[in-house]
């Protein structure tokens, strides 16, 4: 069975909405955009190098028609993602001319993908299809990248439809800019009870 990892970049409240660039994703009068265009250093550019290795990625379709606009002009910079195979969640799109692109229609299909042979699976951006994939208990690990300020608005990661669910910090790095990536991995179910002093 493949994995499926989400790799998002995260406001410390939780924003994940249009960090790469100002016209990204201005929906709902989103005007932060390119927020993270401020932090980095040589310590989370080796973390994003590794990030942006070879991989198979599931993508929503607002995000996918992001990327497909781009990434074919700038695969010098992330050549994995115009190579890789590319699963599209989409109840409007059918075909694309981005090399490797199939289109899927629902959740089953997606869990059809999951049991199938092959590479474990990356989730960017696409908000609406991470919240569909924590609800119905799809995702393996979340690979957070958090940055040192919040926004007050736009898409959060766990705006709708995160199930209860419990995890297990596997990595945990924090660069000199700031920025904390953690990975976790899904460990079953919450496990209650009280604290004794």
């Amino acid at each position: 069975m493949r994995k499926i990892t989400v790799l998002t970049m995260l406001t410390l409240d939780g924003v994940m909405q249009a960090p790469g660039g100002p016209e990204e994703d201005t929906s709902g009068g989103f005007k932060y955009g390119g927020w993270t265009a401020s932090y980095g250093d040589e310590v989370f550019g080796k973390i994003m190098q590794e990030e942006l290795k070879p991989a198979e990625y599931l993508l929503g379709r607002k995000t996918f028609e992001i990327f497909e606009s781009y990434w074919p002009q700038h695969a010098g910079f992330w050549p994995g993602i115009n190579d890789g195979a590319k699963y599209v969640l989409s109840e409007s799109r059918e075909k694309s001319d981005w090399k490797n692109t199939s289109f899927l229609k629902s959740v089953a299909d997606i869990e059809a993908l999951k049991k199938s042979e092959g590479a474990d699976i990356q989730v960017w951006g696409s908000s609406e299809l991470i919240q569909l994939l924590l609800k119905n208990d799809l995702v393996d690990e979340l690979r957070l990248k958090i940055y040192p300020l919040t926004l007050g608005q736009g898409k959060k990661l766990f705006e709708n439809g995160a199930i209860p669910a419990a995890l297990t910090l596997t990595e945990s790095v924090v660069a000199p800019s700031g920025i904390i990536v953690v990975s976790y991995k899904r460990a079953g179910e919450v496990k209650t009870g009280s604290i004794e002093v």
